[in-house]
């Protein structure tokens, strides 16, 4: 029996990227009903418009509003939080917007999803989190202590919070591959920042299977990693090229807040992480704060040799890229 059949998943973001591939992914499913939460209305009219379905139902609002969550939380069973403030230069300009809607924002849907006995909450979080360096990677991992603070909380209430975390999901929001694309077809030059850069590549199939497999196997305060290749932006944009036409490149420099390369998993998860396949489970420390119980005698290690970073997974070639560009359904579009 499928864990959605005639149950209620709720996703706030839902317009964005993420939201449409788990429509797709569900909504011929026997999954009862979809609420889609967001400040959008205008993407919501064109959702409504494009899928037609009795079993989608949309909520306008704010995670940074409690109000505004307190009915759409009733009789949801599950939920997919999804809504962030991601853009990273954006971010560093106005840190306080991404601490509200990143950190305060997530606290507030799990406030309300608790107070409404929904039974599990997916979270999802980035690679930007782990050793973070910018606002929005910040926001991100004190989003994930909110996340792991309120699972010990309510771990014996039956409410299951967990969370995700993954690099960029080509051709989302954010990603620079429609950029790229544009620019050949308008005959500019493609803008990289820099070339030596490398970032962890995957699809929004990827990212619906990476909730899924959480949702499925989730203990409260589990996080979630999925094992990913990654590529040069250098590599990335000749990839584009070898599927769209040549171009120039042009490079202009590293942006505000990027770093050179992205990590997936800290050394110090890493020493915890279980090795589940295609994905990483690292539990939740259970300890409390009376450490005088939890006591080791000798040399405790506290991490492990290296991190799981866009540099040490499998590095793919240009032609390694352009089958993973090919796996999406935004560039087989513009392919046509």
């Amino acid at each position: 029996m499928s864990y959605f059949k005639d149950k209620t998943l709720m996703i706030t973001g839902g317009t964005g990227s993420f939201g449409n591939a788990v429509l797709k992914r569900f909504l011929e499913t026997d999954i009862k009903e979809i609420r889609i939460f967001s400040r959008d209305e205008k993407k919501q009219d064109d959702m409504r418009k494009l899928y037609n379905s009795e079993k989608l139902k949309f909520y306008i609002g704010d995670v940074r509003n409690p109000d505004s969550l307190t009915s759409v939380m009733r009789g949801v069973d599950y939920i997919f939080h999804a809504a962030a403030l991601k853009q990273v230069p954006s971010c560093e300009f106005f840190p306080m917007e991404a601490v509200r809607t990143n950190i305060e924002g997530t606290n507030n849907v799990l406030n309300a999803a608790i107070n409404a006995g929904v039974k599990k909450i997916v979270c999802l979080s980035t690679d930007k989190a782990a050793y973070p360096i910018n606002a929005m990677g910040m926001s991100k991992a004190m989003m994930e202590k909110v996340i792991h603070a309120k699972a010990r909380e309510v771990k014996d209430t039956g409410t299951v919070i967990c969370c995700t975390r993954y690099g960029n999901v080509m051709c989302s929001r954010g990603s620079v591959i429609p950029l790229f694309i544009d620019q050949i077809k308008a005959g500019k030059p493609i803008t990289i920042t820099n070339p030596n850069m490398t970032r962890f590549l995957m699809n929004l199939d990827e990212a619906v299977d990476l909730v899924t497999f959480a949702f499925e196997h989730a203990n409260p305060g589990d996080l979630f990693i999925q094992k990913a290749d990654a590529s040069t932006i250098q590599t990335l944009a000749d990839a584009v090229k070898k599927l769209f036409g040549d171009t120039p490149t042009h490079i202009i420099g590293t942006r505000h807040g990027e770093k050179l390369y992205e990590t997936l998993m800290t050394k110090e998860e890493r020493l915890r992480s279980e090795d589940l396949g295609n994905y990483f489970r690292i539990a939740a420390d259970e300890r409390d704060l009376n450490y005088d119980k939890y006591f080791v005698q000798g040399n405790v290690q506290t991490e492990s040799d290296e991190a799981y970073t866009s540099n040490n997974t499998t590095l793919l070639d240009v032609d390694g890229t352009v089958e993973k560009l090919l796996t999406t359904d935004y560039v087989r579009n513009e392919l046509l």
